[in-house]
């Protein structure tokens, strides 16, 4: 028992961090529906400002006062960051916010090695609180109870704040109705500034506390945020109270996971917070949402078959990259081939974004299990490449039917979240079950028949199955099974009320990304030789979230460019420079204010931009067509019957 009260007091001390940077993401997301995947980024900050301040004014005043000025520190740069980049694109599609602040974390990964070094920095011990009492004999840290104690009374110093305060109030109206705020004529521009400054400030003040217990690392940022986004989903999105309930269930299973099941310890918490969804999709302590959002793959101009002029272009493309073997090197092969690779992948993902309106967060959950499934086709069956990448993407799919099933019932940021439990289950068990998928050290040997082993036959095989399955995903975009899945996108209401089933629809289409997601993980086992949990860990699914979004939402096909121009400037950045993340995060950054609709959705903008009519058609006609065009799923469809 007193083993157990101990591990149980380590639990609540942990808690007490991931509770204000949990806190932060929600009071972020609540007020400005932003999901903030730079959040873990400013925590390391706050961690790397504190270590600096506390390492140069020792005693009391300088440790308390440094962990105190690094968190203002960091929550001005965030202000600064909302200010500059995010005001800028609150208009843009809600995904594109995601991407900017996915830029800004690869910028603050290379920055932190630029400044503070690649080393592990260990912090100094609390002054006062650097050492232990006994507890029925056993050791427990001062400082453990000064965390334990600081959790419960942050949250009451924000309940305070959002219910005896005029700007709590705002705060608290615009979590409910942003519009209505605006319309009684608050200022939102600096309140969204200053709830953001607030949010980055707690998630600064729980980096910085945690240098007296754990080294400070440039690897903080990824290890945190998925842990906060369990939290923020378990306790309810904009809910305070929610979030310190979820933290300290998260850290209480972190604690005891390892000594009860230590197996699937690190299954627990994502299989909590899977049913938690599944049973309550809004979260223990948040509410379900008043209007829902448009789908992300809305768009007011009617998407059209391509013309003679456009297929001809494309073949043209396929027949000059069918030539490279002609004049590249087994190197730009190998490159190519990874390229077209990951075209297919976010291709996948990019038809269930658009077509469906379904934004994943963890689909390289079926990227994974298809390269999984060509591994185990090879090393356990004995089957040849031809058999495997058959077989393979089978994996894919079936995890695509399993997980789609629960994951259809809901929508929004929920559906998204539900896939990022999934996938992180996924990887748990392709980490931990070292006896069937060797763990860390992954599955070896995955090589190609004898026909494609050159870099040459390999880059051939790859581009034919590429090109077919872009073209596969092209052709069920126009498809009578695409119109419905357009209609249950753009109108679930209506597209019921003429007989389609919305979620079976949307179930199907996940499926299908699955597979092809699948495909393309197949090939890239036998590319790359070799399968590892990476290829199931998030940031495989935020590479293809990025790719699709690069490339425009809004669009067909812009996905293929997205996922060329990321990969080719990510892999050429990387043979470059040693700052390959900074350089990328800036290009990435300057594409979403330069481009929010997407590198595609631009160039298709720019096309279609074209002198007044001179028959009088003016800006009415021209609103009266956009309006009309909006659901076009729907609007095929009733016109079909």
């Amino acid at each position: 028992m007193d083993f157990l009260l101990i591990q149980a007091l380590s639990g609540l001390a942990s808690a007490a961090s991931l509770f204000l940077v949990a806190s932060g993401l929600s009071i972020i997301f609540g007020v400005t529906r932003i999901v903030n995947f730079a959040h873990g980024a400013f925590y390391m900050l706050g961690a790397y400002v504190a270590f600096t301040l506390t390492d140069r004014f020792a005693g009391p005043l300088g440790f308390w006062g440094g962990l105190l000025v690094a968190s203002l520190v960091v929550a001005a740069l965030g202000a600064l960051m909302e200010m500059v980049l995010l005001r800028r694109i609150y208009q843009a599609p809600e995904l594109f916010q995601l991407l900017a602040t996915f830029g800004v974390t690869l910028m603050v990964q290379d920055l932190v090695v630029l400044i503070w070094g690649p080393d592990d920095l260990m912090g100094p011990r609390a002054p006062g609180l650097s050492g232990a009492f006994s507890l029925f004999g056993r050791l427990v840290p001062s400082y453990d109870i000064l965390l334990i104690l600081l959790g419960p009374a942050v949250l009451g110093l924000l309940w305070l704040l959002f219910h005896r305060t005029r700007w709590g109030v705002l705060v608290r109206a615009a979590t409910q109705d942003r519009e209505m705020v605006a319309s009684l004529g608050v200022n939102q521009k600096w309140l969204f500034t200053s709830v953001f400054a607030l949010g980055v400030f707690l998630a600064a003040l729980g980096g910085a506390l945690q240098i007296p217990r754990t080294t400070v690392t440039h690897y903080m940022d990824l290890s945190i945020i998925v842990e906060v986004f369990v939290v923020v989903v378990i306790g309810g999105l904009g809910s305070v109270t929610g979030a310190f309930i979820a933290a300290v269930l998260v850290s209480e299973l972190n604690a005891f996971g390892i000594l009860v099941l230590p197996k699937i310890s690190m299954i627990t918490v994502f299989l909590v917070m899977a049913v938690v969804l599944v049973v309550r999709p809004w979260g223990l302590f948040g509410k379900p949402d008043a209007a829902p959002r448009a789908s992300a793959g809305i768009s007011v101009r009617p998407w059209k078959p391509m013309s003679m002029l456009e297929r001809s272009g494309v073949a043209l493309v396929v027949l000059l990259a069918a030539l490279l073997p002609m004049v590249s090197g087994s190197y730009a092969l190998s490159v190519g081939s990874e390229i077209l690779v990951f075209v297919l992948f976010a291709a996948s993902l990019h038809f269930m974004m658009t077509v469906g309106g379904l934004s994943s967060f963890g689909h390289a959950a079926y990227f994974g299990l298809g390269a999984y499934g060509a591994a185990f086709a090879v090393t356990y069956f004995g089957a040849p490449m031809e058999a495997a990448l058959l077989l393979g993407p089978l994996l894919g799919l079936a995890g695509a039917v399993l997980f789609g099933w629960f994951c259809v019932r809901l929508s929004g940021v929920y559906f998204a979240m539900l896939t990022l439990a999934f996938a992180q289950i996924t990887w748990s068990v392709a980490f931990q079950w070292v006896e069937v998928t060797g763990g860390d050290n992954g599955i070896l040997g995955i090589w190609p028949s004898a026909w494609a082993s050159t870099p040459q036959g390999f880059y051939w095989l790859t581009l034919a199955v590429v090109v077919v399955g872009v073209a596969l995903l092209r052709m069920l975009v126009f498809s009578p099974f695409g119109f419905g899945l357009r209609a249950a996108r753009d109108s679930a209401l209506r597209a019921e009320a003429i007989g389609i089933d919305g979620k079976r629809t949307q179930w199907a289409a996940f499926m299908v990304a699955g597979t092809f997601a699948g495909i393309a993980g197949a090939l890239f086992a036998f590319l790359k030789g070799s399968v590892f949990p990476e290829t199931l860990a998030i940031p495989m699914s935020v590479d293809g979230l990025v790719m699709v979004l690069l490339g425009g939402i809004e669009t067909v096909s812009g996905a293929v460019v997205g996922a060329v121009v990321y990969k080719a400037l990510a892999i050429w950045l990387m043979s470059q420079t040693e700052l390959s993340k900074l350089v990328l995060g800036g290009i990435i950054v300057l594409l979403v204010v330069a481009f929010p609709k997407g590198i595609v959705g631009f160039l298709e903008d720019w096309r279609h931009r074209r002198p007044p009519a001179p028959n009088g058609a003016g800006p009415k006609a021209a609103g009266k067509a956009a309006t009309e065009a909006a659901p076009v799923g729907i609007a095929k469809l009733e016109a079909a019957r």
